[in-house]
């Protein structure tokens, strides 16, 4: 869902609009974070967790039923030979931007094939795509992994290895939480409060990640984010007070959220009209691998060994920066691709 959204934005966007507008949907993504923290410190002390995955799944239906005003993407209209759909859209948005259409006609060869997994491998994609699946499983790991560690350092007191799980203590009260074999326990206040501050972090690099992928480019940027995201990584390790975790949690956040922003305009740019949805489907696929890898790193590995799965996140953001700094095609002011 998030990433057909991406396409069609890119595919809507001027080229030299695009390195702007698509960081600041970040906005959006921050805003609903922070809705369903907020939330979840309401609805799970009193009514329950259950109820809070109820409610959350109310804004998935309704966008389901907007889908239908979306409009589909006047590039894909032209490939396909469909002009009377294509120009139906534009002449939307030049009534839109209070402006003509310009003189002529819309014409396109129309391919009889189009997104091709083979073409992903092609001899011309082949180190793009492999490359980029590597980033994309990498940052959905660290990204994901950063949120469910954040969980866990605030619910098992693990920072400096205090406790682990085998050493958690459960007495007295016959509550549910009392009796559950996972030991788990609610938040408090101050750990919902540690979540959201945290989570604000998603968007405070945004005007320094906008200046680094219009100015250093989309490979540069991202491997320097990808490096810091790394070092971070190592630096939760060190014995620091609350504040000083939540500053760490913060920029952790803020630099997760930057590599997504990056590699989002990166694949959308890199691949022409007729493979650009195939080749964010399969990113995006990877991107599911890493983040159902990330719990048992950060919820299993790191109650055992805290450095361990520090180290093991850091080494992933590392080989994710290297495979960013070695990309072989440069997107920025790049004019989208229409046809291989």
């Amino acid at each position: 869902m998030v990433a057909g959204r991406l396409i069609i934005k890119t595919e809507f966007l001027p080229t030299k609009y695009r390195g702007y507008m698509l960081p600041l949907s970040q906005v959006f993504w921050l805003a609903g974070s922070l809705l369903i923290i907020g939330l979840a410190s309401v609805v799970i002390p009193t009514i329950g967790w259950r109820w809070l995955i109820r409610i959350a799944s109310i804004p998935g239906i309704i966008l389901i039923m907007a889908f239908k005003f979306i409009p589909e993407s006047a590039r894909f209209n032209v490939s396909t030979g469909n002009t009377e759909a294509a120009l139906t859209t534009l002449e939307r948005i030049a009534k839109m931007n209070h402006s003509a259409m310009p003189e002529g006609r819309l014409v396109e060869p129309i391919l009889d094939k189009r997104g091709r997994f083979a073409d992903l491998l092609d001899a011309k994609y082949l180190r793009t795509t492999l490359q980029t699946w590597v980033i994309w499983l990498g940052i959905s790991f660290a990204y994901y992994g950063v949120i469910l560690a954040s969980a866990e350092l605030l619910e098992r007191d693990l920072v400096c290895g205090s406790k682990s799980e085998s050493e958690v203590v459960v007495t007295g009260g016959d509550s549910e939480e009392s009796q559950s074999p996972c030991y788990c326990h609610l938040f408090a206040p101050s750990d919902y409060q540690t979540m959201i501050f945290s989570t604000i972090g998603e968007i405070a690099l945004n005007p320094l990640n906008i200046l680094g992928i219009n100015f250093l480019g989309r490979r540069l940027s991202l491997s320097v984010t990808m490096g810091c995201t790394a070092l971070f990584f190592l630096l939760l390790n060190i014995c620091t007070s609350r504040a000083g975790l939540i500053g760490f949690l913060f920029m952790l956040r803020a630099l997760v959220a930057a590599n997504f922003n990056t590699i989002y305009i990166y694949t959308a740019e890199v691949y022409p009209t007729t493979m650009r949805a195939l080749g964010m489907g399969t990113s995006g696929s990877l991107c599911r691998i890493g983040a159902m890898v990330a719990p048992f790193i950060s919820q299993v590995l790191m109650s055992t060994s805290f450095l361990g799965a520090l180290c093991l996140f850091s080494s992933v953001c590392v080989v994710c920066a290297i495979s960013a700094f070695t990309l072989p095609i440069e997107t920025k002011g790049r004019a989208l691709q229409q046809v291989k």
